[in-house]
């Protein structure tokens, strides 16, 4: 199948006139990928071998594709090919599937079209980024948020995501007297989904799991956060199930950033010192790969040469990404200005007290990505090609200083098809 052929394939599995179009081009596209070597992998025995300090210093991007997911996919692959940044995961969020409007299996079959576009052939590590507990959902009818939890992780694995991040981070109670019980619906929640992730996993697949316990953007974690979490999620997880294979922590930073009111981003300052040594506990007194650092994409490019140094094991990205999309000189002004004014009508009841119009429509306009779904993705030629040029050079720049180009041995080393 030629390039043009496999365009129009993913158009349709994307927005297929009826439900067989995109159900019958969906499995087409898999089909290809297969053929080709392309397969849906956990991170799993990669993680181990971190835990195990079979390596050190390289920090896995996981790469939020919100919008214009095939064209994204297919610059995140071109920069993979050239640098042979194979250790490297793709993710979207549980609110993320809902305000782009993509289906896990919508999601994760453009990414087998991107990679078979750009003739990419190996591992492909897609991850479910924070399925989280919803705290309002969780005190009204906590049975009910649990059960639509595991409903989601259910779609998510048969739609090959082998990656699972669990937050129940919003239902820590700094309230409670002791770090444990502080800690402890986090942990039983935590270690809930865990086995139930192993009661579904594929044969042969070993899920990776992420637990979480510090909100993003709320106070920096502790290590004496973590062993309260870790002592207590074992104790609910029991004997004779593998658990979880990283902690994501907070030290610094927000998801989004902080936008200012002219619309810019203030200036951020992550505590490398307490994720340094929130990764080495995590390690050497708990097995786990390391910490993973969240909401790090507005950060200013040299300051991802620290987390390799550190040895952070994972970090997320994903406005960043988003912001060069939208601020791109390329993207067509008067498409801009149809979704600022879309913003401020559609969503004016979430415009809060205070904010100027910028920061209203900075933090808002995420949501564009599924409102305007199918004119971004038929951008002008010219105009996707500039910016898809841009987002391949962000993450080239990013391969390099996150140490992980060059990872094509060490991924198959430890990542085998199953």
């Amino acid at each position: 199948m030629n390039k043009t052929e496999i365009d129009a394939l993913e158009q349709q599995s994307v927005f297929g006139q009826d439900a067989a179009t995109i159900r019958e081009s969906r499995a087409a596209i898999r089909k290809l990928a297969r053929e080709q070597g392309i397969y849906p992998a956990s991170i799993q025995s990669l993680y181990e071998a971190a835990g195990k300090g079979a390596y050190a210093n390289k920090t896995v991007p996981a790469i939020n594709v919100r919008g214009l997911t095939y064209d994204v996919a297919r610059a995140v692959f071109r920069a993979i090919n050239t640098h042979q940044a194979w250790a490297c995961i793709f993710e979207i969020a549980r609110s993320e599937m809902e305000y782009t409007v993509q289906s896990a299996d919508e999601y994760a079959v453009s990414l087998f079209a991107a990679a078979l576009r750009e003739g990419y052939s190996g591992p492909v590590f897609i991850q479910a980024d924070h399925t989280q507990v919803r705290r309002k959902m969780y005190r009204e009818t906590p049975e009910q948020e649990l059960n639509d939890i595991k409903k989601l992780i259910k779609d998510d694995i048969d739609a090959g995501f082998y990656n699972i991040d669990i937050d129940a981070s919003t239902l820590v109670d700094i309230e409670k007297a002791s770090l444990e019980e502080q800690q402890d619906k986090n942990s039983a929640i935590t270690a809930e989904m865990t086995k139930y992730i192993r009661s579904i996993e594929p044969k042969g697949i070993t899920v990776s799991v992420g637990g979480e316990i510090g909100e993003i953007g709320k106070g920096n974690s502790t290590v004496e956060e973590l062993q309260a979490f870790m002592d207590t999620y074992h104790k609910y997880l029991g004997s004779g199930v593998k658990g979880i294979s990283k902690i994501s922590v907070q030290t610094g930073t927000s998801h989004g950033g902080v936008v200012l009111p002219d619309g810019t981003l203030a200036k951020v300052s992550i505590d490398f010192d307490t994720l340094k040594k929130l990764s080495q506990v995590a390690r050497d007194k708990f097995g786990l790969g390391g910490a993973v650092q969240h909401g790090a994409s507005t950060l200013p490019n040299d300051a991802f040469d620290m987390f390799p140094k550190v040895n952070t094991l994972e970090v997320h990205l994903a406005t960043g990404f988003q912001n060069i999309i939208y601020d791109s000189p390329k993207f067509p002004q008067d498409l801009l200005g149809r979704i600022s004014e879309d913003i401020k009508k559609r969503y004016k009841n979430e415009w809060k007290e205070g904010e100027t119009e910028e920061q209203f429509i900075y933090k808002t306009r995420k949501k564009s990505l599924g409102d305007f779904k199918k004119e971004l993705w038929n951008l002008p030629a010219e105009s996707n090609k500039a910016i898809m040029q841009e987002l391949e050079d962000q993450f080239a720049l990013l391969f390099r200083k996150l140490a992980v180009d060059n990872t094509r041995d060490l991924v198959e080393t430890y990542i085998k098809p199953v």
